[in-house]
């Protein structure tokens, strides 16, 4: 697909290019604003907005809402790069500043949550790029996402780099108390040092643990996905042990490691990045993703048994990532109202 064929002034559109975005042009726009410099938005109509996860996949949901594809975030591991190619837009800084923007995803989530052909089974957020990027503070599409789903009792789950999931916690606690609602936080080392480098356009690690511990303190439970490892530069057991730590102390509900997995468009990303900040440890890169984009079990199994040994440690409950949770009613306080009253069930 050319992205071409999708600009005002091409004015045509292939029947492909019409089952993503509709037959509406798309508007591009860029903005004059410090936070917004150098990135270029892309408004389109999307014509569906819950996507069906592959069977093969190995995500333990079935479907997904994206309003956004692209990141400003700018995490140089991403393994969602590629998706920017089936556009026809670079997978590299291209993904990082060519934001498309799904403007009509709350009314048609709203729509096809009231179809009956849906069952309303369990929807994942921020699974491919983040919904709470810089781009959601101009656009607010997450408002009236989260009100659709609490307006029809659909249990989902977020998972975010963001904080801007705070303003949007009245929403939350709302949705919380209708049906399950599952949060993690994104936070896979402490370094900041490093943290400056591989995920330039993200809050700092401590920021996003201040998410953690917010929605703690207004009962919604957050897990925290401790993604990614990253070989040789954040896997060290007394980091591992300094992340674990931070993370226990924000409040966090669980911890699920995660080491760095490497798919083509993230891959050669990473590597270019690896070249110029470790070129020392581009031949170990090699050897331990020789086989493919997941290092070795062996690999893997070692660091989740570190950072589940450490969970314990620290008195972090089960390594199940953004627990649902339902918030339930408060129980009513005494009162001498006369007359009988009925006591709740739950």
């Amino acid at each position: 697909m050319r992205w071409e064929n999708l600009t005002v002034e091409s004015g045509e559109h292939s029947r492909a290019d019409a089952a993503l975005f509709g037959a509406d042009a798309v508007v591009t726009r860029t903005f004059d604003t410090p936070e917004f410099r150098g990135i270029t938005f892309h408004e389109v109509r999307a014509r569906s907005i819950l996507n069906r996860v592959p069977g093969a996949s190995r995500m333990p949901f079935e479907w997904t809402v994206n309003p956004y594809r692209g990141c400003t975030h700018a995490c140089v591991y991403c393994f969602a790069r590629k998706t920017h190619s089936y556009l026809d837009l670079d997978t590299g800084l291209g993904f990082d500043s060519q934001i498309v923007v799904k403007v009509n995803a709350p009314e048609l989530l709203r729509r096809q949550l009231g179809s009956r052909r849906w069952q309303g089974e369990h929807i994942a957020m921020g699974t491919n790029v983040d919904c709470y990027q810089r781009a959601e503070g101009r656009y607010r599409l997450m408002p009236g996402i989260l009100a659709a789903l609490r307006d029809h009792a659909n249990p989902f789950s977020i998972l975010t780099k963001g904080t801007l999931i705070l303003r949007d916690l009245d929403l939350l606690t709302q949705a919380a108390r209708v049906t399950d609602v599952g949060i993690s936080v994104s936070v896979g080392f402490t370094d900041t040092e490093l943290w400056r480098t591989v995920e330039p356009g993200t809050p700092a690690p401590e920021r996003r643990l201040d998410v953690v511990r917010t929605l703690g303190e207004h009962g919604i439970g957050c897990g925290v996905l401790m993604a990614p490892v990253i070989p040789f530069l954040s896997d060290q057991p007394a980091q591992l042990r300094a992340t674990v730590r931070a993370i226990a102390a924000a409040g966090a509900t669980s911890v699920t490691p995660l080491v760095l997995h490497l798919r083509p468009g993230a891959r050669e990303w990473f590597t270019a990045w690896l070249e110029r900040h470790h070129p020392h440890l581009v031949r170990r890169y090699e050897r331990l993703y020789a086989d493919g984009a997941y290092a070795p079990k062996w690999y893997q199994r070692r660091i989740t048994r570190q950072v589940h040994e450490l969970a314990r440690e620290y008195g972090i409950g089960p390594t199940r990532a953004g627990m649902p949770r339902r918030i339930r009613e408060p129980e009513p306080a005494p009162s001498d109202l006369r007359g009988p009253t009925q006591l709740s069930l739950i």
